[in-house]
């Protein structure tokens, strides 16, 4: 390759496009990337940890001088500077790609609006973190996790082979599909599931008034299985407006779904209500463990402990002696004379692997997964 195809131009500096760059610069040190972002702190921060080389004053300038561009912006975001892209006048050829959670309205506005110079590969890699901001970003954020990449019907071969190739520094496991079928299998895998966890949340908002209770009941198990209520809501607005069609016939699904169960409960009919959790059951634990999906995996580490003063800070002292990061901790149950259990996550399953291990051998306490 010449010295102009390898200028990278990275739009948006954020935990994905900044764990992105470090993929690529592990494997390609002498590639330039020019970072641009709408906030100037972001690119500060991005120049100063070494994640980019240069920043661009705009998104513009930062074109004239690459032959790849990764847009890693919210999907709203990724349109606008598609059409800047087009009505730019720039003419030679780029390969462009995205990073955003739905595929099928950005790869058809790609095909409509930007000339034939540019090729458009889709992409969505399936990793995130509870962090946000290019401090966060990490090279080897997507490794093990499926990096999702839908061409437009334009893309020759060889520029997915291109893009393969700059981003195999990020040891995800590469899956081409269609538009259609991303978006019809996210629907129902991440961005359905989160509207579930916002109802059940909106549902508990109403009866706190009549319970005034139900809140500190709901610090336990009930916070735990509604953590990604707490996703960004601009980032969700984007994507349910923009992968409407499907999530309108996920809603007309569950609601089959839910009448179903009304109907077998109003029924009594405890054979069917075995079955319905049974079924359940059985194709949950048959999910792969431990394993990167659309949404990003919580590592948490259950520690049984004894309740007494000094407990916490011994657990964090070891962990700390082993240079072992955490992201959160917190005492689930704690009352006089049985033993508590902590929960502590970490960023990793390879941190929680390490934990576990220190744990066991130091304190002796026993640990557990909650898989």
């Amino acid at each position: 390759m010449t010295q102009s195809n390898k200028t990278i131009l990275l739009a948006g500096l954020g935990l994905i496009g900044g764990s992105i760059a470090l993929a690529i610069k592990k494997n390609y040190p002498s590639y330039r990337i020019i970072g641009f972002d709408v906030s100037e702190e972001q690119m500060k921060a991005a120049k100063k940890l070494g994640v980019i080389d240069a920043s661009a004053g705009s998104f513009l300038e930062g074109i004239k001088e690459a032959s790849i561009v990764i847009l890693a912006v919210p999907v709203e975001q990724t349109l606008y500077m598609l059409d800047e892209l087009a009505a730019s006048g720039i003419k030679k050829q780029l390969l462009i790609t995205d990073v955003g959670s739905t595929k099928q309205k950005v790869v058809n506005h790609a095909e409509q609006v930007l000339p034939k110079e540019y090729l458009f590969i889709g992409g969505h890699p399936m990793a995130g973190s509870h962090k946000s901001g290019v401090a966060a970003a990490k090279e080897l954020l997507f490794e093990n996790a499926f990096y999702i990449l839908t061409p437009c019907n334009s893309t020759k071969k060889e520029a997915v082979v291109l893009l393969k190739q700059l981003l195999k520094g990020t040891n995800a496991k590469f899956v081409e599909m269609s538009p259609e079928d991303h978006d019809a299998i996210t629907s129902v895998i991440s961005h359905f599931p989160h509207i579930v966890a916002a109802s059940l949340v909106h549902q508990t908002v109403k009866f706190e008034e009549q319970y005034p209770l139900i809140k500190r009941f709901a610090a336990g198990g009930f916070r735990d299985i509604t953590r990604i209520a707490s996703s960004s809501p601009a980032m969700w607005r984007d994507i349910l407006l923009h992968n409407k069609d499907e999530i309108l016939e996920r809603f007309e699904e569950w609601k089959c779904e839910i009448g179903r169960i009304q109907s077998i409960v109003e029924e009594e009919d405890a054979d069917g209500l075995f079955a319905f959790f049974q079924q359940a059951k059985e194709y949950r634990d048959d999910l792969p463990l431990r394993q990167k999906g659309a949404i990003p995996s919580f590592y948490d580490l259950y520690v049984d402990v004894p309740d007494h003063p000094g407990v916490i800070s011994e657990i964090t002292a070891i962990l700390a002696d082993e240079l072992i990061s955490i992201t959160n901790i917190r005492i689930i149950e704690t009352r006089e004379e049985i033993n508590g259990v902590l929960r502590i996550s970490f960023q990793s399953d390879q941190d929680r692997k390490r934990a576990e291990k220190c744990i066991q051998t130091r304190a002796k306490y026993e640990t557990f997964y909650a898989d």
